[in-house]
């Protein structure tokens, strides 16, 4: 095992450890990792994408591996001994899920642990363990049930009571693979999917299932496309028409929506109350040579501040915090830190954004509710709620807008993760289209 071997699996000991034990996002411990690695001895490409899909598995299968390791341990491993647990974790996913030679994956392991001073005396059983799930553990996975085991109890229930026990199974089986990249383009679709090696989706975006260093693909310098999952894109079209129209975008960043609407002609506000965010959200519209009005505020007192001098908006999109338990493709992260009392207390964030968003909107205006989850607390149980107090109304979609099985028998878009399997599915998405109820004209 070489050294440059031991670096790339060190840094994903200390991002596992990070999200697993301290509460850090996926996203924001990756790109922190990355930079002060940049700092010592830059990774290349192809090996911060290893790192990245290492984590990314231990996370998505991390109560599977569990069981599988458990199998050979004569008892638990002391809570201090949460490093060889990791190692083990670590060794698991490339045995069992990613296919790692044997020798390569056992051989990282106990040198990892020898690497390490306190954990030494650990070698023995991290080699005996290893070896064993490198000669069993496949057959073990074969016979768990992957979908249950990786996804939260209280998650899969809430599933199960909205959607029945045969859609849960599927929404969380589809949490379990990779997800391909998917791109928003300006234009020139045909174009743009033969030179990003893309395929045109029915809804308009095109994806690729190579993974790639981003930056690397033709046009991105140039601006031409941005990176969207499918579901993602989908809110932003929901509006008739936005030629000429003022819009706001509110939690904005990272821009993606705010992108598409200012390319649908949309003079475009986008607001979020995240410094860092709005700096990476400028950061994307400069490079797409886009341009908007950026407001970094709380959008609650930033309205209140300025709604008896600024007129009121034609579009509004509303993409609300949620739990983002539609992502878990590419936020396994969401499994470890979401409970169900989370569900509660972002229910009530989105209850008041909407009371907000309905308060910017014009009387003839159009209002979209798209957050990346589809329980329904965080869905449809706030437009319902929204709809019999007089505060919305409903602008049902049609097939026009979405395909037929997009579309709830209420009128409202919902995207399960399993939609266009074949191709590597998609993030779950609820949106609604509505406009003032009669308690707002």
């Amino acid at each position: 095992m070489n050294n440059h071997d031991l670096l790339t699996r060190q840094l994903v000991l200390k991002i596992f450890h990070a999200v697993l034990r301290q509460n850090k996002g996926l996203e924001d411990q990756y790109a922190f990792c990355m930079n002060n690695q940049d700092k010592k001895q830059p990774l290349e490409n192809r090996d911060r994408m290893f790192v990245r899909l290492l984590v990314t598995v231990m996370l998505r299968r991390l109560r599977q591996s569990d069981q599988i390791i458990s199998r050979f341990l004569k008892s638990p491993l002391p809570e201090k001994a949460f490093y060889v647990q990791d190692i083990l974790r670590l060794g698991t996913v490339q045995l069992v899920f990613l296919d790692t030679p044997p020798h390569a994956a056992v051989s990282t392991g106990v040198s990892l642990i020898k690497k390490n001073p306190e954990y030494k005396g650990f070698s023995g059983l991290v080699n005996a363990v290893l070896h064993r799930i490198a000669e069993q553990g496949k057959v073990i996975a074969r016979n768990q049930d992957d979908a249950l085991i990786n996804v939260p109890d209280w998650l899969y229930d809430e599933w199960r009571k909205e959607y029945g026990e045969n859609t849960a199974k599927k929404i969380a089986a589809a949490g379990l693979h990779e997800a391909p990249v998917d791109f928003s383009v300006k234009e020139n679709h045909a174009y743009w999917a033969d030179q990003l090696q893309a395929v045109e989706m029915p809804t308009k975006t095109l994806r690729r299932q190579k993974t790639v260093a981003i930056p690397t693909l033709p046009g991105f310098q140039e601006g031409n496309w941005w990176v969207q999952d499918l579901s993602a894109a989908i809110p932003a079209r929901l509006f008739h028409s936005l030629k000429g129209k003022n819009a706001i975008d509110i939690c904005a960043a990272p821009g993606g929506k705010t992108a598409q609407l200012i390319t649908a002609g949309a003079n475009v506000t986008a607001i979020d109350i995240s410094s860092n965010r709005i700096d990476r959200l400028k950061e994307n519209l400069n490079r797409l040579h886009l341009q908007a009005n950026l407001v970094c505020a709380d959008v609650s007192e930033w309205w209140n501040g300025v709604k008896h001098q600024h007129s009121k908006f034609d579009a509004v999109l509303l993409d609300a915090p949620c739990s983002a338990t539609g992502t878990l493709r590419r936020h396994p992260d969401v499994c470890v830190h979401r409970t169900f009392q989370d569900i509660e207390r972002l229910k009530k964030t989105q209850e008041s954004l909407l009371k907000i968003a309905v308060d910017m909107l014009s009387d003839t205006g159009e209002l979209i509710y798209c957050v990346c989850s589809i329980l329904p607390q965080e869905g449809r149980e706030i437009i319902d709620q929204a709809v019999q107090s007089g505060l919305v109304e409903r602008m049902a979609l049609t097939q026009q807008d979405v395909p037929k099985e997009m579309i709830t028998k209420q009128g409202d878009l919902c995207i399960f993760p399993f939609f266009y399997e074949s191709t590597g599915g998609c993030d779950g998405f609820y949106a609604a289209r509505l406009k003032k109820g009669k308690n707002n004209e």
